[in-house]
Order: C-alpha cells, then sequence, then structure tokens
C-alpha cells in the first residue's frame, strides 16, 4: 500500500518557512532565524497531521484563511518555548523579598500590592512570587498580594492555572517550601503535586500579548518579564519595554533575565541590581 501524503514527512520550504516567520513576527514578536527550520518543521508537523493537511502550503493557507485566529493560536502555542522553573534566577525572589515587598507591606491594608508576571509560561513563576510573598507576610498572602500571570500561549496558561506539576519538578526546592505550598492528592494523577488553594488564588491567569497595550488599571508595584525579550528585535523590545515602563507605579521594579540587557534601549528606568530596574519617584 503506498504511502499517503498525510503520512508522508511535510518539506518546509524557503518559502514556507519565510512565511511562517513573517506571521509570528507580526503576531507575537517572536523573531524565528533561519536556523529554526528544523525546530519549526517538527512542532508544526502535529498540527498538520490534525488538521488533515499534507503539505506546509496547505496548511498556511489555512492559517490566513482562518478568521477565527484559533488555527493561529495553535500555531504560535506550537512556536513557543515555555522552559520555566520553581525559583528560577533566586536572586531575584530575594530581592523581592529583602527590598520590594517589605515597604509595599507597611501601606495601607486596604491598598494590595499589585504585581504582574509577564510571559508566565506554565505558572512556575507567578506561583514563586506568591510563595514569596507568603514566606515574608505568613499565613495568607492573598489579602496584602495580587498577581496577574499572563502568557500569548493558552496551552500554557491552562496548565498553570490548574497548578499541578510532576513531581519531579519540586525535587530540588527546600523540603520545608515542598510540604507547605504543595500537595498531593487522590484526584490527582501519579508522581504529581498541585500547588497549594491559597497560592493559587492570589494569581490570576490572562491570555495577552506583549505587543499590544497592557491591561489598565491602577500602577503596578512590579513586574516579572524574563527570559522573553532574548526573542524579539530590538524594535520590538523597545516597544514592550516602553509599555511596561508606563504600566510602573513611581518606585515600581522592573525584572528582566540575566541573560537579557536594556541596554540601547530608551527608557527611563534605573539599574539598581543584576536584571533589575526601578522607575524613579516623579
Amino acid at each position: 500500500m503506498p504511502t499517503s501524503a498525510l503520512t508522508a514527512i511535510p518539506v518546509l520550504s524557503d518559502r514556507d518557512l519565510a512565511t511562517i516567520t513573517r506571521l509570528v513576527y507580526v503576531k507575537s514578536g517572536i523573531t524565528l532565524h533561519s536556523g529554526k527550520r528544523a525546530l519549526v518543521t517538527a512542532r508544526l508537523q502535529k498540527l498538520l497531521k490534525r488538521s488533515g493537511y499534507g503539505t506546509f502550503k496547505e496548511y498556511i493557507r489555512h492559517l490566513q484563511d482562518d478568521k477565527s485566529g484559533s488555527e493561529l493560536t495553535a500555531m504560535l502555542d506550537a512556536i513557543a518555548t515555555n522552559h520555566t522553573a520553581f525559583f528560577r534566577e533566586p536572586q531575584h525572589f530575594e530581592f523581592l523579598a529583602k527590598v520590594v515587598l517589605p515597604p509595599l507591606r507597611a501601606r495601607e491594608e486596604t491598598t494590595p500590592i499589585l504585581g504582574w508576571s509577564a510571559a508566565c509560561s506554565s505558572g512556575e513563576e507567578p506561583y514563586t512570587i506568591a510563595i514569596t510573598a507568603c514566606e515574608l507576610f505568613g499565613g495568607d498572602p492573598g489579602r496584602p498580594l495580587r498577581l496577574l500571570a499572563s502568557d500569548l500561549s493558552t496551552k500554557a496558561l491552562t496548565r498553570a492555572a490548574a497548578g499541578v506539576y510532576k513531581a519531579e519538578r519540586v525535587e530540588g526546592l527546600p523540603r520545608h517550601l515542598v510540604l507547605k505550598y504543595f500537595e498531593k492528592g487522590a484526584d490527582l494523577p501519579a508522581g504529581t503535586v498541585r500547588i497549594a488553594e491559597r497560592i493559587r488564588r492570589v494569581v490570576e491567569f490572562r491570555q495577552l500579548n506583549l505587543l499590544d497595550a497592557p491591561p489598565p488599571g491602577r500602577p503596578l508595584d512590579f513586574i516579572f518579564c524574563r527570559n522573553v525579550l532574548i526573542y524579539f528585535d530590538r524594535p520590538v523590545q523597545q516597544g514592550v519595554v516602553q509599555r511596561l515602563e508606563e504600566r510602573l507605579a513611581p518606585g515600581g521594579y522592573l525584572f528582566t533575565s540575566h541573560s537579557e540587557s536594556l541596554n540601547g534601549l530608551n527608557h527611563s528606568l534605573t539599574w539598581v541590581a543584576p536584571a533589575v530596574y526601578r522607575r524613579e519617584l516623579s
């Protein structure tokens, strides 16, 4: 029996790659370099098969004709890299606990601390922020702290909102933190743990595109936007940083990754620690 077009490995032509690269850039700001051909081919093959298309040309036409945007979202989900971990770059959480949160906690109790974990992936970062606050404040961090956690990937956000992780993801954490903030249960798959409910309710997950205007509301006390600027070119980086700065309250902090730099970008933020910047008081 001859191999059908749907079982053959599709070939990603230069033209197809250029079209996909342009779509990804326009919709997400992510720059796919020419060396990403194998990655794009591997990650999109399942989508081609699921949609019933035997060639990338057919699939791209389908993407461009889909007015709902659901196929484009699925494509961006497949392309996006969602590598993260609990307490990744731990110096940031030490800075948060020692420098950022204490003076904020001293404000009136009717004024909650507002933070944003932009590009939160599968949720480890915002949950780490909430755990850090809980360790500092004691008890339930929900009263003084409200966190928005956003990502472009709906698939990552679904995992994040569930708060369920493989047990191996927490093996490197201090045992007392695992016992306090992670739970096992008969309703969970074997070999998994779930973030405690008092931590989960601190975080609101929402799909947001960093190319768009940030969510409105009261100025934010801090923003974590880490390990995402590296995927953008300079013009996109400039726009993202400008929008983040505008959402910070005077005296608010922006956390980036240690692999990222704001050098060469126009902003009014002051460097205060490795990969930590502060908006000056008015």
